[in-house]
């Protein structure tokens, strides 16, 4: 069975840090015994990650659709970054500190749950890890893959505000310009998806699907207890009235049996 380097990293760094590299090298080996040399390097060297990694790449893993709203925020920072567009710059500022806290501490619970819990400072480095998603559109591929060994670093003085606001010069007299004739604007090429990105998709696309079948089984299953529930209710009234019944039938036997008894007796006197 040929060994896919990409499958195998998904499933590693899916794990906890302490059960990496075991599982790590146990993949090596499969890959040794297929023959594939180059496999086996490839996986031998998947760093095993910190803790902040760790709860970066679960967060990712876990909450697909809060991650590709923040890919989304990161977008939109950086190109009035680059238009420095200072007042749409202000107003994503304030809402990248609100969404970074709230991933962060998303990222914790998620730890938590797993039974590993972050302290002060590996949530710190969460937190600096998706300042770098924000600023840095190479870090976000990255931090969006789930693959992470260890956290990012946002680029040094890296705020999310340009230094000064763009100041529009203006003229000391109108001056009249001959208008020229407008050029109708080429229409923007899409760029095309990494495989990365194509990946990711298709890792939000299957965990909303197995979402919704989880559902429908929930709904599906909640519906066969109500109906389990009116049978069992139908069946204990239709036992009782049946001990009812029986009750009543013994006692008509019993009254039954003395009246004949007496008529014996009083024939043979």
């Amino acid at each position: 069975m040929d060994v896919d380097v990409d499958v195998v990293a998904d499933e590693l760094y899916g794990r906890a840090p302490e059960r990496f590299t075991e599982a790590r090298d146990e993949w090596v080996a499969r890959a040794r015994k297929a023959g594939q040399a180059g496999a086996a390097k490839a996986i031998a060297g998947l760093r095993r990650p910190t803790r902040a990694a760790y709860a970066s790449n679960l967060l990712v893993r876990r909450r697909p659709e809060e991650v590709a709203a923040f890919l989304e925020l990161g977008e939109a920072l950086r190109g009035a970054q680059r238009s420095l567009d200072g007042s749409r710059l202000r107003a994503l500022s304030h809402q990248r500190h609100a969404v970074v806290a709230a991933l962060a501490r998303t990222a914790r619970q998620l730890a938590e749950e797993e039974g590993r819990a972050l302290g002060e400072g590996v949530a710190h480095e969460v937190e600096q890890t998706l300042h770098a998603a924000l600023a840095d559109p190479g870090a976000a591929e990255q931090w969006s893959g789930g693959r992470l060994s260890t956290g990012l670093s946002p680029p040094v003085g890296f705020t999310g505000l340009p230094e000064k606001a763009p100041v529009r010069p203006r003229p000391d007299r109108p001056v009249k310009q001959k208008q020229q004739p407008k050029q109708k604007p080429e229409p923007s090429r899409e760029p095309e998806p990494s495989r990365e990105a194509e990946r990711r998709r298709a890792r939000a696309e299957r965990a909303r699907a197995e979402a919704e079948a989880r559902q429908k089984e929930l709904r599906e299953a909640e519906r066969a207890l109500a109906e389990a529930d009116a049978r069992v209710a139908e069946l204990e009234r239709q036992l009782r009235e049946a001990r009812t019944g029986r009750s009543e039938a013994r006692r008509a036997l019993s009254g039954a049996t003395d009246r004949a008894r007496e008529a014996a007796r009083a024939a043979r006197e």
